[in-house]
């Protein structure tokens, strides 16, 4: 997992632009699992930020949206969140969630 550890909450909240949030672990089976279908939704919105959070251990972040399981995805509209996501199974959940979030 590409992650991006240097961002803090404070960064998150002050997104303009819709953006998902993607806790997880490299090492995690069930985040393994989720990048295809992760990675088919997001091909169809190109324009969403996708921002993936290596969390675990010592992690601050993700307990600041009180994540306990992964993957969670988090969808921020102007910092906000809309929706979210824990361990997907399927495309589809993953893609309704981005039509809210970018109705």
């Amino acid at each position: 997992m590409d992650a991006d550890n240097k961002l803090k909450r404070a960064d998150l909240d002050m997104l303009k632009e819709p953006g998902v949030v993607e806790f997880g672990a490299s090492w995690c089976g069930y985040c393994q699992a989720a990048q295809p279908i992760i990675t088919a939704a997001l091909t169809q919105y190109p324009n969403i930020n996708h921002i993936k959070i290596e969390d675990g251990k010592g992690q601050h972040l993700g307990r600041t949206y009180a994540v306990k399981l992964w993957p969670t995805l988090i969808f921020l509209k102007d910092g906000i969140e809309i929706s979210r996501l824990v361990r997907p199974t399927d495309t589809n959940s993953i893609t309704n969630a981005l039509d809210e979030l970018t109705s």
